[in-house]
């Protein structure tokens, strides 16, 4: 957390009202309670008021802790998709409070699936909590952000990158998310003198319930915690409102705000870091931080040379899966992965893991794909070498997924194994 001198042990936040989109858990969470330890009114604006199935906590759980931290909570019900559930949970925020400080547009949907994949309620529900869900509260909330005396908006989406690279894997999403931050730079330009309104991005993956979902079990070593957006979310809104149009990634602005030890966010310290969706400039980064580290990525593992084979990198690699699939394989894994490569070698392969025996190989599988995966043959090899977490390739932009996603975290797990004998 930040460090404590005179800069942050203001109560700056105290007697403030926050409405919060999305605060009942992970990021939107993590900046309430950063701002009820200032003794600040916290509008827990969400969704879950039943506990769910998968995901932790719920508006009455954020409130005991909001309440538990110094502040004041105020949970409501509101699914952002509902015009009228906004305008509801603004009155009652008004009525309890007497105003409205600071917006907090957290709420958000993901699906990283490409345009023939992606279900058109999917593509819906994006737009209407991303774009929509937004736009509606940030227009229900501005007169009341108005009469404020330090007022900030603050959206959690990215700069607005326009490599396509960030469009051609999950081309809905990354409008729906970019519709965000078209909102800082218009409502930004809009209400320029009277309310600030900014957007907060972070530079590496973050460790939440719904990224487990994402991701599957071990990618929170690779993930920072929640606190470093609380930290930067909390240097933003007590900037004046001068400070405005602004797109703020966490670690830049917190290393500007003289924080210099990073290893206190990270979860498992060392531990090389993904970067987050829709930042280029982290290639050179990954490559500077790969060569100070051990570990997959970096300089030093790309300086290793193979040893020279007879048969190709990836025909080899499959040879030694075909050697390596057991029947306990098949029975933990159930799923047949077909991979669809380019380049050297290129063309499709298979690793069959539900027929009994198991098979790998060249061609297509002998029964129908549960996930199809494309890639380059060389990340293919590095993917399977362990040079490359798949996790990273993903998010990266290098391994495009079809089909089953928790079958293809089911193979990162069995990569981790067969990494041994590759």
């Amino acid at each position: 957390s930040l460090p404590s001198t005179s800069l942050f042990t203001f109560r700056k936040l105290a007697g403030c009202t926050l409405f919060i989109t999305g605060a009942s858990r992970g990021i939107g969470k993590a900046i309430a309670l950063k701002a009820a330890k200032d003794g600040a009114n916290i509008v827990i604006a969400a969704k879950t008021a039943e506990p769910h199935p998968t995901l932790p906590g719920t508006i009455y759980t954020a409130a005991a802790e909001i309440e538990a931290a110094g502040g004041k909570a105020l949970p409501c019900v509101v699914n952002v998709r509902e015009e009228q559930q906004i305008i509801n949970a603004v009155e009652k925020a008004v009525k309890t409070f007497g105003g409205i400080d600071i917006l907090v547009n957290n709420a958000s949907a993901i699906s990283l699936t490409g345009t023939l994949e992606t279900e058109t309620k999917k593509v819906n529900l994006m737009m209407d909590v991303n774009v929509r869900g937004t736009y509606l509260t940030s227009k229900t909330c501005l007169p009341h952000l108005r009469k404020s005396r330090n007022p900030h908006i603050l959206n959690l989406s990215p700069p607005m990158n326009m490599n396509p690279m960030w469009f051609k894997n999950h081309c809905a999403y990354t409008i729906s998310k970019y519709g965000m931050s078209m909102c800082v730079l218009g409502m930004a330009e809009e209400f320029r003198g009277e309310v600030a309104v900014n957007a907060l991005w972070p530079k590496t993956a973050i460790h939440t319930a719904a990224l487990d979902m994402l991701g599957g079990s071990g990618i929170e070593k690779q993930c920072r915690k929640t606190d470093i957006l609380a930290d930067a979310a909390y240097c933003i809104l007590t900037k004046p409102k001068s400070f405005t149009g602004n797109f703020v990634i966490d670690e830049v602005l917190l290393r500007e705000e003289g924080v210099k030890d990073f290893d206190v966010y990270a979860i498992a310290p060392g531990h090389p870091l993904i970067p987050d969706f829709f930042l280029d400039a982290l290639k050179e980064e990954e490559k500077f931080s790969g060569s100070q580290r051990e570990g997959p990525g970096g300089a030093k593992v790309n300086a290793e040379s193979a040893p020279a084979k007879p048969l190709s990198p990836v025909a080899e690699t499959f040879r030694v899966i075909q050697g390596a699939v057991s029947e306990e394989y098949v029975r933990a894994t159930q799923g047949v992965f077909q991979f669809e490569l380019s380049g050297d070698d290129g063309g499709t392969w298979y690793i069959d893991l539900k027929t009994k025996g198991g098979s790998a190989g060249f061609g297509k599988p002998p029964v129908t794909a549960d996930v199809v995966m494309s890639m380059s043959s060389a990340d293919f090899v590095k993917m399977f070498t362990g040079k490359l977490k798949p996790t990273m390739a993903f998010m990266s932009g290098k391994l495009r997924i079809k089909g089953n996603m928790t079958l293809a975290i089911k193979l990162e797990k069995m990569l981790t194994q067969l990494n041994s004998k590759l």
